[in-house]
């Protein structure tokens, strides 16, 4: 039997630490709006049958895929590659920052929770990792976090 674990540390930053987590938290509040652009216009643009549209009213674009998080992912993946703003941050952040997108639009349409909003700040964003280590009272990452 396998256990997760999760613990919660409250961190005490220098300024330019500060200033690189208010960064991330920027680089994934762009990620967020942007992949639920992507979903939104697909949504909106499926509304209704082809034949029933009006053409004023409705949203008529190019037919695309449905944009999963395995979409995004690979999407991000090559805009990091000519976007110089999205390579500045966190990439496993960014990642998590698509996953739990993803979580919300599944929790919508399984418990009829409500459409995804559009982020004014980001709050938080996670980081996945084993190579933390506690040191008295110090948390200890053995890379560079950011």
């Amino acid at each position: 039997m396998t256990f997760n674990l999760t613990y919660t540390y409250k961190l005490q930053p220098n300024k330019k630490q500060i200033e690189i987590i208010d960064h991330n938290l920027a680089v994934c509040k762009s990620v967020w709006n942007h992949a639920l652009y992507q979903r939104k216009l697909w949504y909106n643009s499926r509304k209704c049958d082809i034949n029933k549209c009006s053409l004023i009213s409705e949203y008529v674009v190019e037919p695309f895929e449905y944009p999963s998080y395995h979409i995004q992912s690979a999407e991000l993946t090559q805009a990091k590659k000519t976007n110089p703003y999205l390579k500045s941050g966190n990439a496993q952040a960014m990642q998590q920052t698509l996953r739990k997108l993803d979580r919300a639009f599944n929790d919508m349409a399984r418990l009829g929770m409500g459409f995804p909003r559009y982020k004014k700040r980001m709050k938080s964003f996670n980081l996945l990792s084993n190579k933390f280590e506690i040191n008295g009272n110090y948390l200890k990452k053995n890379t560079l976090l950011f």
